[in-house]
């Protein structure tokens, strides 16, 4: 059995539904953030795979500011889940208004 393009399209589809799915229903900070991230790599092995498809890099190339942006992200959104759990423990995504001072 061979593993085609459209396995690996498969494979990314399910994975960005499932980190849709997550942030949609979870509450937790952290867990949103980790969705987000599941989805972000979900859209990198699309474009690595259509970009294997058609025989060229700027899938790869998207990976990559795709993998720069996901680290912003996690910066900012790891400061934020900080900042929120200091001032009250057990936050959830709509304790964001507790950032206020």
């Amino acid at each position: 059995m061979e593993v085609s393009t459209d396995w690996y399209l498969v494979l990314s589809a399910v994975l960005f539904a499932i980190g849709a799915v997550g942030l949609l229903i979870r509450r937790n900070p952290l867990v949103m953030f980790m969705c987000v991230e599941l989805m972000l790599n979900a859209v990198n092995i699309t474009f690595v795979a259509i970009g294997t498809e058609l025989n060229d890099v700027s899938g790869q190339i998207a990976v990559f500011f795709v993998l720069v942006v996901a680290a912003v992200e996690v910066v900012v959104g790891l400061a934020l889940v900080v900042a929120i759990n200091r001032r009250r423990q057990g936050a959830t995504a709509d304790d964001i208004s507790v950032l206020r001072g």
